[in-house]
């Protein structure tokens, strides 16, 4: 017996002799075990499901499946994707996810701690650590890498504690940097009130090393936060606040003027996007720093080209957006992979919006694999617009396969 024809002899096997009353039957059956009277199946899913391509139910769905049939969608012909979790083992994860999270949380040590010596070649140890540590984002996403971070915080918050003089001052501002980038590791996870929390630790640390570049950066990061969160206003009003410092760095200057952009796309205002970006673009070739953090500008290809084709999707100016898609992918690496899942999605929903909807299933393929593999929370969120932006097509092949390759990632993973 082929995968294919497993749905459709456990249908059999229960009596139901037709898709349509397997439909039926699985619908009742739904809306008593989950107590929602909304919850449907449809003969045309049931007939997909019976299909040569039979997509992967949602989670609840699998649930009834399960209970109905009393086998699991991967023993009923569909194939399993990356990161599935029977829920039968939710328990057993949740019971590891506090225990992650315990962790995490606990990266701000009580209390006083003994003293202790502090060499200040631990300053270049953990700058040193720190650039592998955004390598390593790039190719891992948040989930295999926010502990290994918060442990040396901890310890970097530790030896603060005992540090003098320019010691102390060099790890705080390293430490700052730590917490930027757990900041940054949450709000890709899709943990915003974690990602708030961290890039209010970025804040009062970087306050604390009276380093004025830094306390711009972390404006930035809060910046970034509200701009997840939809605020254009608040974003704005951040990166002012940083760009009111006229002896930032050219980096961080880069960084609130991209980011201010970000904000003037959530209020609609395409002449400031193009102003501040531009602005930006002014700056590249005036950076000479060697500080390990906020290097994004000069270490992704393309950077303010990306920005500019994000703000114009986010502006629905699909065409200008596509266009500009097609430039950054000729510039950015494979080994890029976390990112290039992100910008594959934001091509996607633009060529969407241009009225290209089988371009944008070509390129959703290749971005839904990516977002398997890093579960991030941020890409998962691009393929949910994507999904929104398909809507026209809902009816249409086209759309129903955006559907079946949307499936697995714009559920939980």
């Amino acid at each position: 017996m082929s995968r294919n024809d497993a749905l459709r002899a456990a249908r059999l096997r229960a009596g139901w002799r037709t898709v349509e009353r397997a439909a039926a039957a699985l619908t009742e059956h739904g809306q008593q075990l989950l107590d929602d009277p909304h919850f449907t199946v449809s003969p045309r899913t049931w007939r997909r499901w019976e299909g040569e391509r039979p997509g992967w139910p949602a989670e609840e769905t699998a649930s009834v499946l399960h209970d109905a049939l009393g086998r699991w969608p991967e023993d009923l012909g569909f194939t399993t994707p990356p990161g599935w979790i029977r829920p039968e083992r939710h328990e057993e994860v949740e019971v590891k996810r506090r225990a992650f999270i315990s962790v995490t949380s606990a990266t701000l040590v009580a209390g006083p701690v003994a003293p202790q010596h502090v060499d200040p070649a631990l300053i270049d140890y953990f700058q040193t650590q720190l650039e592998g540590h955004y390598r390593a984002d790039m190719l891992l996403g948040p989930h295999d890498l926010i502990g290994t971070v918060s442990a040396q915080y901890q310890l970097i918050d530790k030896l603060v504690r005992s540090a003098k003089g320019e010691t102390r001052r060099g790890l705080l501002r390293v430490g700052a940097a730590y917490a930027a980038l757990i900041g940054w590791l949450y709000q890709d996870a899709g943990d915003m009130d974690g990602a708030a929390f961290w890039r209010g630790v970025t804040q009062e640390i970087a306050t604390r090393s009276r380093d004025r570049h830094l306390i711009g950066y972390s404006l930035v990061n809060q910046a970034q936060v509200r701009t997840d969160l939809g605020d254009g206003h608040a974003v704005i009003d951040l990166c002012e606040a940083a760009l009111d410092d006229t002896e930032l760095l050219p980096k961080v200057r880069i960084m609130a003027l991209q980011q201010q952009a970000h904000g003037a796309s959530l209020t609609g205002d395409r002449r400031a996007v193009d102003q501040l970006i531009d602005a930006a673009d002014g700056l590249l070739s005036r950076i000479d720093d060697d500080l390990p953090w906020g290097n994004a500008c000069r270490r992704t290809p393309g950077y303010l080209e990306v920005q500019r084709a994000t703000c114009y999707g986010r502006l629905g100016l699909g065409r200008e957006s596509v266009a500009l898609w097609d430039q950054v992918f000729d510039v950015v690496p494979a080994t890029a992979r976390r990112d290039r899942g992100v910008y594959l999605a934001r091509h996607a929903t633009a060529a969407a919006a241009a009225r290209e909807p089988e371009q944008a299933l070509q390129i959703a393929r290749t971005a839904t694999e990516i977002a398997l593999e890093t579960r991030s929370a941020r890409m998962r969120r691009e393929l949910n617009t994507l999904e929104r932006a398909m809507l026209p097509w809902q009816d249409a092949p086209v759309g129903r396969d955006m559907a079946e390759v949307l499936a697995p990632v714009t559920k939980e993973i």
